[in-house]
């Protein structure tokens, strides 16, 4: 079943609606900037205690900063690589044209290596890969100025995207509901409005007042340090809560609808999120409160058939035996720490992209849209 999803037709080339555009001001600052042929990331590790902006000039430094998660977010995460690619190239501009993209798949090789399994990173830098070699033959300038363009529209492609997914979530949020979302998929993570919480800013411009409730999403505390702190710059009411509050709150009644947005949706419709994802999806069944995922069309990996064949990145120990700075894990503990989980598509019960609200059966009308 797809809702409204048919009344869409993609422009050639760009599969997002240009009509209807938004003019949201969340008076944030960007999480990733390219201006004047520079790159710069906000460091959402310092969040929300610093506002500390850094200019990008190895891609070592773009490897290292994707890595330490001071980017992150999938979508930006596919901004940042396009941009990144650059950033790693600017010195080569003097190779020989067969060099020159020889150096083009291994800088893109390179950054694609940092993080597994969000999808869009390895997606806009193969794009870029595929860009460069449409012009073999060309100088290494040449080819580069074409790349710098491709980063720039994938980066205003995503903005499209996440308002019209905006515009199309919005309807599912009423007057006086409980919003429920885990991690980070707003501002920060995304372009401009985010995913997940492009539907919410969307709804409160339109004039609705609902209270959005932000896990705080361990070990790293994105919903706390930057989910809660983006609503609330913005002006929304917004809460914060543990992860293991979501249960006693929707009993409560507080909340009636969850978003959250997604690192990659895979062929069958399953959710690869943020670690917990699949906890608040399995409560949100219990308890009979719609579960709606919010991603772009570079989130959605119709090569991989299920969330079971997704390669989940494992962090570092320290981040689970230590609370910033304290320690609060015996020395010498064994830890696991995924990074993400898979939400199974029948707990999900419907996806939010820019085309349109998509209900199940989701192997087919993804592969309708998407494919």
């Amino acid at each position: 079943m797809l809702e409204r999803a048919e009344q869409i037709a993609p422009p050639a080339g760009l599969n997002c609606p240009s009509e209807e555009k938004m003019s949201i001001d969340l008076n944030l600052p960007l999480s990733v900037e390219y201006k004047e042929g520079k790159l710069y990331f906000l460091d959402q590790t310092q969040l929300p205690n610093h506002l500390q902006i850094d200019e990008q000039t190895t891609v070592e430094q773009v490897w290292d900063s994707i890595k330490k998660l001071k980017v992150r977010g999938a979508p930006a995460l596919g901004v940042a690589g396009g941009y990144g690619l650059l950033v790693g190239l600017r010195g080569f501009l003097n190779l020989s044209p067969e060099a020159f993209i020889t150096k083009v798949e291994e800088v893109a090789k390179y950054l694609e290596g940092c993080r597994p399994t969000a999808v869009n990173l390895g997606w806009a830098l193969r794009r870029q890969v595929k860009k460069a070699k449409s012009l073999a033959g060309k100088s290494a300038k040449e080819v580069f100025a074409a790349l710098e363009q491709e980063a720039i529209a994938i980066h205003q492609e995503d903005i499209a995207c996440c308002e019209a997914i905006g515009r199309y979530g919005a309807p599912l949020i009423q007057d006086g509901m409980g919003v429920l979302t885990h991690c980070n998929a707003g501002h920060l993570a995304v372009s401009k409005l985010g995913t997940a919480l492009s539907p919410m800013y969307t709804a409160f411009s339109e004039g609705r007042r609902f209270k959005v409730y932000a896990d705080e999403t361990r070990p790293l505390l994105q919903g706390a340090r930057l989910t809660a702190w983006e609503l609330k710059q913005a002006g929304l009411d917004v809460t914060l809560i543990c992860d293991n509050m979501a249960s006693f709150m929707m009993n409560s009644g507080a909340i009636n609808l969850v978003i959250v947005g997604a690192d990659r949706v895979t062929a069958n419709g399953d959710a690869v999120n943020k670690i917990g994802t699949s906890g608040v999806a399995i409560l949100a069944k219990y308890y009979n409160i719609p579960f709606y995922v919010a991603c772009p069309y570079s989130t959605i990996d119709l090569s991989t058939p299920s969330g079971k064949e997704v390669e989940i990145e494992e962090r570092d120990a320290e981040e689970v035996t230590f609370f910033g700075a304290k320690r609060t894990g015996p020395e010498g503990i064994q830890v696991r720490n995924p990074a993400f989980d898979a939400t199974p598509n029948h707990l999900i019960h419907g996806i939010i992209t820019e085309k349109g609200l998509i209900k199940p059966p989701f192997k087919e009308n993804l592969q309708t849209l998407f494919g």
